[in-house]
């Protein structure tokens, strides 16, 4: 695998992290909250026009086309490992603009997936 391959599965991976930020902001907005606390048609119409929502979807859309692009280029066994490295950049984003807790547990299990993610890379 070339570098700019791997840069770009990364970068794909990056955007689909990005986009579950946006869509947690999202959700945790006051007007989503109240919409979702009225229910029904509020409720769809406050996730629907949520800024956050739709930032976090066009995100994923994007992401989505790049790792389309990268399928075609990369073995699945090969490319699709890196998803797991959506867990670091998640679990980053948690801790430092979410104010989330990183348990021992969770470091764990994440450097883990990282560690997997080299060994596979490394066998390309």
């Amino acid at each position: 695998m070339t570098l700019s391959m791997l840069a770009l599965i990364l970068i794909a991976v990056t955007m689909s992290a990005c986009a579950q930020l946006a869509l947690k902001l999202g959700m945790k907005g006051p007007s989503v909250t109240a919409g979702i606390a009225e229910g029904g048609i509020a409720a769809i119409l406050s996730v629907a026009f949520n800024p956050w929502i739709i930032l976090g979807l066009g995100i994923y859309g994007l992401g989505v086309m790049l790792w389309l692009w990268v399928l075609s280029k990369v073995e699945l066994s090969v490319a699709y490992p890196f998803v797991g490295v959506s867990f670091l950049v998640t679990m980053a984003f948690g801790a430092w603009l979410l104010h989330e807790e990183i348990t021992p547990g969770r470091i764990t299990g994440t450097v883990l997936i990282a560690v997997g993610c080299v060994l596979v890379a490394r066998s390309a």
